[in-house]
């Protein structure tokens, strides 16, 4: 049985990757802001076989409304063995690029407060010296692209921060795992014009996440083909790069 804290919960990612651990009789404190898709997704897990799911409504850009929540899930678990921050959103580029508001509002839900929550969690695991801390990034942080940078800058981060935490927290057997999916069918990708063949199912990435942590992977690309596809991307010289339409 694992005690699992998921953040951003009743993202289509994290409810697949839960449905798998619930699977597992694991126990879950489940995080997101819509009370009532928690209480679905809840309902959905205890179906799955969950033992049992505890809820907590938070807006993950209230930096100042994380200890509570942390304080809550260890009343709740004790001890958690796999955290997953899963929370973020698809910006729409060109509004950024005419509102700073508007960029920085997005680098706050997909950057910031993802290194906050980071911040505090791996003080926790660090008292623990064990469990398992996975966070979903992008492979759009590879590379600064036209169409997706101000998205691509935040997940940049994020992963280059789970880089330095992950060499921090091995050495007290704590692992951190940076989760980068390409192209997934879900309702925040809904409406973009993806090319078919690249494009995975929830339930798929979801596999491999589960797996992934399981196997202490540091960095995991979901599908594992987006690992040769953006090294492609990364090698492409930039004098070339920057006249590309990407």
């Amino acid at each position: 049985m694992k005690r699992v804290l998921i953040i951003g919960a009743t993202s289509a990612i994290a409810t697949a990757c839960a449905r798998l651990w619930a699977e597992q009789g694991s126990t879950f404190f489940l995080v997101a802001r819509d009370q009532e898709k928690l209480e679905q997704t809840a309902a959905d897990l205890r179906a799955h076989g969950a033992k049992a799911v505890a809820l907590h409504s938070m807006d993950a850009t209230d930096v100042t409304a994380h200890p509570a929540m942390l304080s809550s899930c260890m009343n709740e678990l004790q001890q958690i063995d796999i955290a997953l921050i899963a929370h973020g959103t698809l910006p729409d580029q060109k509004a950024c690029e005419q509102d700073v508001n508007v960029a920085l509002r997005e680098f706050a839900v997909n950057g910031t407060s993802v290194v906050a929550l980071l911040t505090l969690l791996a003080n926790q695991f660090e008292a623990q010296r064990c469990g398992s801390l996975a966070v979903i990034s992008s492979v759009a942080g590879d590379r600064g692209r036209p169409s997706n940078y101000l998205y691509g800058t935040a997940k940049a981060a994020v992963s280059t921060f789970c880089e330095g935490l992950r060499a921090r927290l091995f050495k007290v057997g704590v692992n951190v795992t940076t989760i980068k999916p390409g192209f997934v069918d879900t309702p925040m990708t809904q409406g973009l014009n993806l090319p078919p063949l690249l494009l995975a199912t929830p339930d798929k990435v979801a596999h491999r996440i589960v797996d992934g942590i399981e196997r202490k992977a540091s960095t995991l690309y979901a599908p594992g083909f987006w690992a040769l596809i953006m090294l492609i991307i990364r090698c492409i010289p930039q004098a070339i790069f920057k006249r590309l339409s990407l």
